[in-house]
């Protein structure tokens, strides 16, 4: 059974010294270069998942709010400097918050890992790690937005341009907050688009911190605004805003459905989704059984399970089932949960109570469902919102568990026989965000990766990501990308050009 230790108000590293927490410098909205209250005067509070206590009041923003941060990104959009800078001078600008970033990383860890309960030591390397590198790739790929030319079949010319789209509304999650505030926001700054960002209630802390790091930087006032607040007021009003141009969503399916309903309802906006899944690890019984449990560990229990792409459907080949579950059951003895800030610990507290009460409801499900509890299943700590590494047996395909999205630690284990079975298993969902392979032979391999219906199929390997490869999803994961020079895509407009040709000596 997984063990666990919570810490107090004071994390101590492995040597023993205690760590600081964070000082909350921001509390307030970013609006056109400055921080101000909301209209309203309201806040709201933004809790320590590992205690439940009150780290700081956030300023509430609502509709009004919605409005003054557009018209700010409009005036910077339509009459600034931003987008009439050539690509090469955003890109230098984008540097130098590249190097904010990685001067305040420190400071910029502990407030992450307070804010989301992620492992301190994770967080310093994967979250804010991946900033600095988001807006390196991104700054250079600033001046080298190129359209075409085009063979026109009669007597004319014709090129097309690729513009900036104009003023983005960026709604982000609370799984990766830093991580997700640049997937959007980078490539929005280097296409020459002004934006309005709204961070997860849950986790408001370090999008603020980086709107007042690009300032230092020297990105002009109004193009990046942050509007903290809640998803039904905040960032419906950005959804629905008939003078933003787009909208980039990262979050659930049901709240995607709502953001593209939106869009149809107001202005049309172009919507890009990044949303849920349920993806599927396949093991087969030529597989090195301890790299898959390695796999299969990492790709359900980091972050505390709190990932889309976590693969929680786990099938394995029968061959190798019953190997894979005894070895499985004696790694999780050595699991630890407990405050994220201590080095020893394995996993931290789920985000928020909301979270936590969802997750343990849906092991109760799985419970009554008639599926086998391996490991875990039991809430753990006497504060805070820690879960102990749920493993599931005897699961069958048409429980709950192994077909909504649980976002947090708990994994299923099922069985298959044959490949043609494992292919429909793995896309029987209604979900195509990721999916994992584990084999050693290429032709099984190769008939995986051409057969499941994911975004993102990793074959031996799980959970690598890099800014140069494109992720995003398929069927109800939505669509769009937020890695990769294919990320620029939906914060650029493609314009035709055609101008008519006169005694050219060639067509």
């Amino acid at each position: 059974m997984a063990s666990e230790r919570n810490g107090g108000e004071r994390a101590e590293n492995g040597g023993g010294a205690p760590l600081e927490m964070p000082e909350i410098r921001f509390t307030k909205l970013f609006v056109d270069g400055r921080f101000v209250d909301a209209v309203s005067g309201k806040t709201f509070e933004t809790r320590d998942p590992r205690t439940g206590d009150v780290i700081a009041n956030i300023a509430e923003g609502d509709k009004e709010d919605v409005d003054l941060a557009v018209r700010a990104a409009r005036e910077a959009f339509d009459h600034g400097k931003w987008p009439r800078m050539s690509g090469s001078e955003r890109g230098k600008i984008m540097l130098k918050l590249a190097d904010l970033v990685e001067q305040h990383s420190e400071e910029l860890t502990r407030l992450e890992s307070l804010d989301a309960g992620k492992l301190l030591m994770v967080t310093r390397v994967v979250d804010i790690g991946s900033c600095g590198r988001a807006l390196r790739y991104f700054a250079g790929a600033a001046d080298k937005i190129h359209g075409e030319t085009l063979k026109m079949s009669r007597q004319f010319q014709g090129h097309t341009l690729r513009e900036p789209i104009g003023v983005a509304g960026l709604i982000i999650p609370w799984n990766f907050p830093a991580i997700m505030f640049f997937s959007k926001v980078a490539p929005a700054l280097a296409a020459g688009c002004t934006m309005v960002v709204k961070p997860a209630e849950q986790t408001p802390l370090s999008a603020l911190y980086f709107a007042d790091l690009a300032k230092q930087a020297g990105v002009p006032d109004g193009v990046i605004n942050v509007i903290t607040g809640f998803g039904p007021t905040a960032g419906a009003a950005i959804a629905s805003h008939m003078d933003v141009d787009m909208v980039s969503f990262t979050g659930s399916t049901a709240v995607g459905r709502l953001i593209m309903e939106a869009s149809a309802r107001s202005n049309l906006k172009p919507v890009s989704l990044e949303l849920g899944g349920k993806s599927p690890l396949i093991i087969f019984d030529d597989a090195d059984v301890d790299m898959a449990i390695d796999l299969a560990i990492s790709a359900n229990f980091f972050n505390k399970g709190e990932a889309c792409v976590a693969a929680s459907r786990v099938y394995l080949q029968e061959g190798i089932y019953d190997r894979f579950e005894n070895k499985l059951a004696d790694r999780m003895k050595n699991w630890v949960v407990g405050d994220p800030f201590d080095p020893r610990v394995n996993q931290g507290p789920q985000v928020d109570k909301a979270q936590y009460e969802r997750v343990l409801s849906y092991i109760e499900h799985g419970k009554r469902e008639g599926a086998t509890i391996l490991t875990g299943g039991k809430p753990c700590g006497q504060k805070g919102y820690y879960i102990e590494p749920t493993v599931f047996t005897d699961v069958k395909d048409d429980m709950i568990i192994a077909r909504e999205e649980i976002f947090g630690p708990v994994m299923c284990l099922m069985k298959f026989r044959t490949m043609e079975e494992a292919i429909a298993k793995a896309n029987d969902t209604r979900y195509g965000l990721a999916a994992g392979v584990v084999t050693k032979n290429i032709d099984v391999a190769n008939r995986m990766i051409r057969s499941i219906r994911a975004g993102v199929v990793w074959l031996n390997c799980y959970f690598v990501m890099d800014g140069d490869c494109p992720f995003g999803g398929r069927k109800m994961s939505g669509f769009g990308k937020d890695a990769s020079i294919h990320a620029l895509d939906k914060f650029l407009a493609v314009k035709a050009v055609v101008t008519p040709l006169y005694d050219s000596p060639w067509l």
